[in-house]
């Protein structure tokens, strides 16, 4: 049996093209994906710098810059105001240090030099202390005995939303292409498993026409076969999932026992995908591999890979799906692990997962034992 597994193994790592696909491929997917996603998620802010042009003889001008004072000293600095003539002002807006000139007038205005997000939050300030002052108007003409009481409800601005992570752990919201992308390498251990279907039919491969006359039962032979291919795939997951996890430094939480397990089973389904599509009948190799690229390429499509919302979809109109596609098992299992703890839904994917990938095996191994030859 040692022999079967040395041959195996230099079978499978002569095999470039699958090796490709297996490994290179997803590496190179997912330094793609950092440089598309690092830097979306920043979404820190600069103080944003503007003039104030005051006009002197105006109550409601006061008012207007005791309200740009307040937002000044608040704590998340949003603003720095810096009073200005008119002139100065607009000098200082053409020449780009100022975002924008605020005019504390009887009706306050806002004077932008341009579009963007700077300017669209000036703009909501200002939209607020409209909003604000016309609801004071509206009070001390109809109702002026609430004015105190509304007076005091405005001044007493308090968040109603609390910032807060899941078990501790900061959440990433562009994780989940990634958890996608490790279900597809998983998948994509088809390829290699598809090359080892070939080298059992004598009618596809010269190497399956030697390995046909031998005694070696047709059982043993798809194990070894089958157990060889999932050990090397596993190391190529295990070195996309370190590449991820420590040079492009993304978080999969703590429980790294249960997202290595995650990884081996969804390397053995996808391998025993690739025996079995292999193994099915005697139509052309590239008719086979359109199949078996179709069927793993709709699965990472509907697990989230390209569109992160429409694993979400699915869930919500048709749940069925997510319950059958192994890329949406394994990514859900491995959300399990990096997000939140929730045994009961990773063991009901991790029994699925073996469940496919036993029948899936089976299937292989069936088909293979009735191949029959009338002629080697």
């Amino acid at each position: 049996m040692l022999h079967l597994i040395k041959y195996r193994f230099i079978c499978t790592m002569r095999d470039r093209s699958s090796m490709f696909w297996a490994i290179a491929f997803p590496l190179m997917l997912a330094t793609l994906f950092f440089f598309a996603f690092s830097n979306l998620g920043n979404n820190n802010l600069k103080t944003i710098p503007v003039a104030l042009v005051k006009d002197s003889g105006n109550l409601t001008a006061s008012t207007f810059v005791s309200f740009l004072d307040e937002m000044e000293k608040d704590d998340s600095h949003i603003i720095q105001v810096e009073r200005l003539s008119e002139e100065d002002a607009v000098t200082q807006l053409k020449e780009n240090k100022i975002t924008g000139i605020f005019y504390a007038q009887e009706t306050p205005s806002l004077m932008v030099a341009s579009e963007g997000m700077e300017e669209s939050i000036l703009q909501s300030l200002l939209d607020s202390y409209n909003r604000n002052a016309d609801m004071m108007y509206t009070v001390a003409t109809e109702k002026p005995f609430g004015l105190v009481a509304a007076a005091a409800a405005v001044s007493d601005y308090r968040e109603l939303v609390q910032e807060t992570t899941i078990d501790g752990k900061e959440v990433n919201g562009f994780l989940q292409y990634f958890l996608a992308l490790i279900a597809m390498a998983c998948l994509y251990g088809c390829f290699l498993g598809f090359s080892t279907a070939l080298e059992l039919q004598a009618n596809l491969s010269t190497l399956a026409i030697r390995r046909s006359i031998t005694p070696t039962h047709r059982l043993k032979m798809v194990f070894v076969d089958m157990l060889v291919t999932f050990a090397v795939h596993f190391v190529n997951v295990m070195i996309l999932l370190a590449y991820l996890k420590y040079i492009l430094k993304v978080d999969f939480g703590r429980n790294m026992g249960g997202t290595v397990l995650v990884c081996a089973v969804g390397c053995l389904i996808g391998v025993a995908l690739g025996i079995f599509v292999g193994s099915c009948g005697s139509g052309r190799e590239m008719v086979k591999v359109g199949i078996m690229l179709a069927v793993s390429m709709v699965c990472c499509f509907l697990s989230g890979l390209m569109i992160a919302q429409m694993k979400n979809m699915i869930e919500q109109y048709c749940p069925i799906v997510n319950r059958l596609n192994p890329a949406a098992l394994i990514s859900d299992a491995l959300y399990c692990m990096s997000i939140y703890n929730n045994p009961a839904r990773y063991g009901r994917d991790m029994v699925t997962l073996l469940i496919m990938a036993g029948v899936l095996g089976l299937g292989a191994f069936l088909m293979v034992r009735r191949e029959r030859y009338d002629s080697i």
